[in-house]
């Protein structure tokens, strides 16, 4: 069976292929695409054969499906451009007649996430693909926070318009164990899996968290949405990026991203991994 991971290059893409040969794949059978060369080039160290990928170019995406069984696209970073990007995937696959698995949002079709609606049409074209698929709805990632830790434990405040949502995050590796056992299986055929982390936590809580772990006291400041769009963009961020970072945050006091039905721990056999332990890895 070959296997195919587009977005390889990427740091969830390169520990889903981390995670497959860590399960006793043959890397001969596993093809990790991508467009950063250097990147690429590490994975090769490991045996498994690589590919240019570019989802802007259809042709580079027929020369690395060729003998595919099965796909794993990993959503584009280009927001905007992800349906048209996903389509020309979901086509080549096609061609190769290859079963697909996709990375998704939480609730795609139906949550007010401001990352859904590229989702939504994503999933829309797969149901209409013919193909074999399986969706992984990925709640967000808590590497995402690295940043506000790191800032946290160094200045003693969180910024954020979060008020007291929660976060069902998990960390790549927890994603990358289940992108890699619903590869390696037909069990998920056919199913779309709502994944996030066991323990949802809010803004107030990871404070705690690094306060404890640091040893100084963290404190967070709750502001407005146009108040954090302001005070980020003060920081030197771009309007449109401080807009985004403001949705997210809105978003999550809304409860978009507070859910988890404990799939994810299941899928992998383990707890997913728990916010004190990712925080004090981090810092340490």
């Amino acid at each position: 069976m070959t296997i195919v991971i587009t977005g390889a290059t990427g740091h969830l893409g390169r520990q889903v292929v981390e995670q497959l040969l860590a399960r006793g794949v043959d890397p001969s059978t596993v093809v990790a695409g991508g467009r950063n060369e250097e990147a690429l080039a590490a994975l090769a160290s490991h045996g498994v054969r690589t590919a240019r990928i570019d989802y802007s170019d259809p042709s580079t995406l027929d020369d690395a499906f060729a003998g595919a069984e099965k796909v794993l696209l990993i959503s584009g970073s280009e927001v905007g451009k992800r349906s048209v990007q996903h389509k020309a995937v979901i086509d080549a696959a096609r061609r190769v007649d290859a079963s697909l698995v996709y990375t998704s949002a939480p609730k795609a079709s139906t949550s007010a996430l401001v990352l859904a609606p590229e989702h939504k049409a994503t999933e829309g074209l797969l149901e209409g693909s013919g193909l074999t698929y399986t969706v992984l709805r990925n709640n967000w990632y808590t590497e995402n926070y690295d940043d506000t830790i790191r800032q946290a434990a160094s200045t003693g405040s969180i910024l954020t318009s979060a008020g007291r949502g929660r976060v069902a995050s998990a960390t790549r590796r927890d994603y990358a164990e289940a992108a890699a056992v619903v590869l390696l299986s037909d069990d998920y055929a056919g199913e779309i899996l709502e994944l996030g982390g066991d323990e949802p936590w809010s803004v107030d809580e990871l404070a705690s968290v690094v306060a404890d772990v640091q040893g100084n006291d963290v404190t967070v400041e709750q502001v407005s949405t146009d108040q954090h769009v302001a005070a980020l963009q003060g920081f030197g961020l771009d309007e449109g990026t401080a807009g985004f970072v403001a949705a997210i945050d809105a978003n999550i006091a809304d409860g978009l991203l507070a859910e988890s039905d404990g799939t994810l721990s299941r899928i992998i056999g383990r707890p997913t991994t728990p916010l004190r332990q990712y925080v004090a890895e981090l810092l340490g």
